[in-house]
């Protein structure tokens, strides 16, 4: 008997949801334990704030890869035509949600835009709406290219620009986090071209979903495909020739080295940081479908509804970090206009963040089982932009 169409893609809905969780941790750390340096800076950063951020990396890449899986899982359900106008509309609606909802979920103003996760999802998808045209191959190659490829640009082609000088719009496809003022001024954290690349790789492993293919063989071809490219960047990391802009260096102790051998650049997701990332999560896709379990399925519903969980969760990080504020006497209007307005005596130990943060995924899991239950039971067909 081969597997039901719930058994074969509740292990993506487990990935989904695992990494959200992961991710909630990240804005709940920035919001909670308030630092003035990056936290992947190892000459700052002691190893537990390091790795609290560095296992936030797995969460946009698995997100992207994703959801070029889920659309190359809706083409057998929908026409060309069809899929190409959902992902025109789905593009342009969650590039409208990350300008406007989510940019007022972190400071409660309407004074900047942030162009993050949601909005290059929302890019990769226009780019997706024209690729579904294409042959497989011609798809395989733009996104192997640019994966493989784009770091190239790290040699001198593309300089890149400080966070605060304006540049021209085409330096949203490879540069480093910088502000551009269109009308507001504008935070572009996401740099465009490597991700428009991860979907289309995301895309291409939806065929290994597809009804009748034999649930072993794609558990072991995903494992394949993991593990390689986590010896890619075990292989090109170790020999600092390419793939990433900062080369690893000897620390003072081991554990040191191991954290920069790790520390690879997000901003924008270099070919190692996605080798990093993609090749662990695939491999546990791949052990996920034998799993099952309360817990397991507490993670599938969350990724059954992951635009909810993300909306409402910068929503109330951001009111329990004003209520923190108000309690340790400080005011609530210190955090109201984000976690970067945090005086010095505000907010809590990195452990207590962590505290903060189970707490917030415990508490949102209820409103999420119920959101999962209502897009189950109805079809309504705005219920699929959510």
């Amino acid at each position: 008997m081969g597997q039901t169409r719930t058994q074969r893609l509740s292990s993506i809905d487990f990935l989904r949801g695992l990494v959200i969780v992961i991710m909630a941790l990240d804005h709940t750390r920035d919001y909670f334990n308030i630092i003035n340096f990056d936290p992947s800076d190892l000459t700052k950063a002691d190893p537990w704030l390091f790795l609290t951020r560095w296992i936030t990396h797995f969460c946009a890449p698995v997100f992207v890869f994703l959801a070029g899986t889920s659309i190359g899982l809706m083409q057998a359900t929908k026409s060309r035509a069809a899929l190409c106008k959902f992902l025109v509309v789905r593009g342009l609606w969650l590039i409208f949600v990350e300008a406007v909802i989510i940019t007022y979920g972190w400071a409660f103003n309407f004074g900047f835009i942030t162009m993050q996760v949601i909005a290059v999802l929302g890019v990769s998808m226009l780019v997706m709406a024209a690729l579904i045209w294409t042959p497989r191959w011609f798809i395989a190659t733009f996104g192997f290219l640019i994966v493989f490829g784009h770091n190239i640009l790290d040699y001198g082609f593309f300089p890149p620009a400080d966070i605060g000088t304006p540049v021209p719009l085409w330096h949203a496809l490879h540069n480093t986090i910088f502000t551009l003022d269109l009308g507001w001024p504008t935070y572009f954290a996401y740099p465009a071209l490597p991700w428009i690349g991860v979907m289309p790789l995301g895309y291409l492993a939806a065929s290994l979903y597809a009804p009748g293919y034999k649930p072993e063989v794609r558990q072991k071809t995903l494992v394949k495909i993991g593990v390689g490219a986590t010896v890619l960047f075990l292989l090109l990391r170790s020999s600092n020739l390419y793939g990433d802009p900062a080369p690893w260096q000897s620390g003072d102790n081991s554990l040191i080295t191991a954290l920069s051998f790790m520390n690879t650049q997000k901003y924008p997701p270099s070919l190692l940081y996605l080798a990093m990332t993609l090749g662990p999560a695939l491999i546990v896709l791949a052990f996920a479908e034998k799993w099952r379990g309360r817990l397991f399925d507490a993670f599938v519903t969350l990724g059954r509804v992951p635009f909810f969980f993300y909306v409402v969760h910068i929503y109330i990080i951001h009111l329990a970090s004003m209520a923190l504020a108000e309690f340790q006497g400080i005011g609530w209007q210190a955090l109201a206009g984000g976690f970067w307005m945090a005086p010095a005596n505000y907010g809590l130990t990195l452990g207590g963040a962590w505290v903060v943060w189970a707490l917030i995924v415990v508490g949102l899991y209820p409103a999420c089982r119920w959101f999962a239950g209502v897009k189950a039971r109805r079809k309504d067909w705005w219920l699929s932009y959510l």
